[in-house]
C-alpha cells in the first residue's frame, strides 16, 4: 500500500504549529463538507483525506509516531505490533477527532484508508459497517452593536435560520471579534454533535467618540472667556455627563485625561479604558462695539 503524505493533504509542512494544521483542517473541511457538496463523490474523497489528516497530525502521539517512520513506515511495523498488541482495545476510527472541530466517523476503522489502519491498529478495509457520523456545519452570523450598546454587558435574542438564539454580548467587545456559540450550527448526521455558531460584531464609528482600544477620545468646544479666565464646564461621557474645572489661560488643543471614562475592558469586570478630552477653543465672533473696543485695549497693553 502507498505511504500517504498528511502534510500534502492539509498544505502545511512538516513544522507547523498545532494552530496551523487546525486552520488548514478546518479551511478543508468547510470547503469538501458533504452537507455542501450533496452527491458529490471526489468532495466526498476529499473530505475523508482531510479528516484523516487531521486525526493524525492534530494528535501528538500518532503524530510523532509517523514522523518516526514517515515511508520507511512499513520498516516500523515488527516494533511497534507488541505495543498494538497491549492496547488492542483501543480505537482510533470511531470518536470525534482531535484538533478542535473536527468531524467524526462512527464506522470504525472502515472510515479511513488503509494505511491509516496499518499504521495505527484500525480495523480492516471496509470493516465497521456502519453509517458514517458528520459533525454538522459550523455556521457563521453578523450582529451590529453601537459603541453606546458595549459600555455593558446585555442579553439579547437573535435569530439565525429560523432559530432563537439568547446571547449575553460580552462589555467591550471590539469591531470584527469572532465569539463561537457551542452547538447552535447546522445538525450532525447519523447522531454527530452539531456545529458551531460564530457570530462576528461589527461596531461602527460613532459621531461623537474614536475608539482606539480601550480608551475613548472627543474634541470638545470651549468657550474664549472661560479659556482666559478659568471657570467650569460640563462635558458628555458614554456614561454620562461630568463636571470640569478649566484652568485659567487653556491654550487651544490642551488635552485632559478622564480615568476610567473609557470602554470596558473584555471581560475584566471593573477595568475601564480612559478618555482624552481635547479643547477646541472658539473665537468669538459678530463683536459688538464695546467688545471690539474692549479687544483692543487689550492689544494695546
Amino acid at each position: 500500500m502507498a505511504f500517504i503524505d498528511y502534510y500534502k493533504i492539509l498544505g502545511v509542512d512538516k513544522n507547523a504549529s498545532e494552530k496551523d494544521i487546525k486552520n488548514a483542517y478546518r479551511k478543508l473541511a468547510r470547503k469538501h463538507h458533504p452537507d455542501l457538496n450533496p452527491n458529490n463523490a471526489e468532495a466526498e474523497r476529499l473530505f475523508k483525506q482531510a479528516n484523516e489528516a487531521n486525526e493524525v497530525l492534530s494528535d501528538p502521539e500518532k503524530r510523532k509516531k509517523y514522523d518516526k517512520y514517515g515511508e520507511n513506515w512499513q520498516h516500523g511495523e515488527a516494533y511497534e505490533q507488541q505495543q498494538r498488541a497491549q492496547s488492542q482495545q483501543r480505537s482510533y476510527g470511531g470518536g470525534q477527532s482531535q484538533g478542535g472541530g473536527g468531524f467524526d466517523f462512527g464506522g470504525g476503522g472502515g472510515d479511513f484508508s488503509e494505511f491509516f489502519n496499518s499504521m495505527f491498529g484500525g480495523g480492516p478495509p471496509g470493516g465497521g459497517g456502519r453509517q458514517q457520523r458528520y459533525r454538522g456545519q459550523d455556521m457563521n452570523a453578523q450582529l451590529q452593536v453601537s459603541l453606546r450598546d458595549i459600555m455593558e454587558s446585555k442579553k439579547q435574542t437573535i435569530t439565525v435560520n429560523g432559530k432563537n438564539i439568547r446571547l449575553t454580548i460580552p462589555a467591550g467587545i471590539a469591531n470584527g471579534q469572532t465569539i463561537k456559540i457551542a452547538g447552535h450550527g447546522g445538525a450532525g448526521a447519523n447522531g454527530a454533535p452539531a456545529g458551531d455558531l460564530y457570530i462576528e460584531f461589527s461596531v461602527p464609528e460613532d459621531p461623537e467618540f474614536k475608539r482606539v482600544g480601550n480608551d475613548l477620545y472627543k474634541t470638545i468646544n470651549l468657550d474664549l472667556y472661560t479659556a482666559v479666565l478659568g471657570g467650569e464646564i460640563t462635558a458628555d461621557t458614554l456614561t454620562g455627563k461630568v463636571k470640569l474645572k478649566v484652568t485659567a489661560g487653556t491654550q487651544n488643543n490642551t488635552k485632559v485625561k478622564l480615568k476610567g471614562k473609557g470602554v470596558p475592558v473584555y471581560k475584566k469586570a471593573e477595568q475601564f479604558g480612559d478618555l482624552y478630552l481635547t479643547y477646541n477653543i472658539q473665537l468669538p465672533t459678530e463683536l459688538t462695539d464695546k467688545q471690539r473696543q474692549l479687544f483692543e485695549e487689550l492689544a494695546k497693553s
